[in-house]
């Protein structure tokens, strides 16, 4: 049964899923190890990263683990617990309190360890935003979520990333309906651009200070309107 080629985004979330499907529908039964990262990207037309990444999560969940210098395994058929169900079960507002943990400390150490490659990704992420203001609510909510994704990637931490990724349907929904509910865009529809662009210039600067302090305030502003509409 062939993989099938993604659509754009969000491609590890989308590629989790596709494997972890062939896992439990007996594609690949216990104890087979998977096609290689080259293999599998190819299938799902996507990168060897966004292939590690979404291994990373099916790892995380129980079914597949890494075995040095052998490959990657499947170890059960079923994830032993479905930590994303419980995310989308969860209050937004709840999850939302977690993730300014995850993401605040993602600035600090995309500060202190961004690379050329991640400023030049994160600077093209800020044009995508701006770019998605004159698009729907929905667009402009799957581009933030994009440039904030490729702040923790700057940070070099495949865990935090995977919590960051595990988070993201639900961010996604209640930022679209919290947009839909204020009507933010009405009156800005680059709501945010200012915060965003102070984000990315502390980063791309090494002041993790700075990092810190902007995102920490767009995050809890974010929360209160979160809060304010519960």
């Amino acid at each position: 049964m062939p993989l099938g080629a993604l659509r754009p985004s969000p491609l590890v979330e989308q590629a989790a899923q596709r494997l972890r499907e062939q896992i439990t529908a007996g594609h690949w039964p216990v104890g087979t190890k998977l096609p290689g990262e080259t293999t599998l990207a190819k299938e799902l037309g996507v990168g060897r990263s966004t292939v590690r990444e979404a291994l990373r999560a099916l790892a995380g969940a129980g079914l597949v683990r890494p075995r040095h210098g052998a490959g990657v395994f499947v170890i059960a058929a079923e994830p032993v617990e479905d930590w994303p169900a419980r995310l989308r079960r969860a209050a937004v507002t709840d999850v939302y309190e977690v993730r300014m943990g995850v993401e605040v400390q993602a600035a600090r150490l995309a500060a202190q360890r961004r690379t050329p490659d991640d400023i030049t990704a994160l600077r093209a992420a800020l044009e995508g935003r701006r770019t998605a203001a004159a698009h729907g609510d929905a667009d402009f909510v799957e581009a933030d979520i994009a440039l904030h994704a490729a702040v923790v990637a700057a940070a070099h931490n495949p865990v935090l990333a995977d919590l960051f990724a595990e988070f993201v349907p639900v961010l996604r929904a209640g930022l679209v309906t919290l947009l839909d509910l204020t009507g933010l865009r009405r009156k800005d529809p680059d709501t945010g651009d200012g915060s965003h662009a102070a984000l990315v210039h502390a980063v791309a600067e090494g002041d993790a200070e700075r990092a810190v302090a902007v995102l920490r305030a767009e995050l809890e502003q974010t929360l209160e309107l979160l809060r304010g509409r519960g």
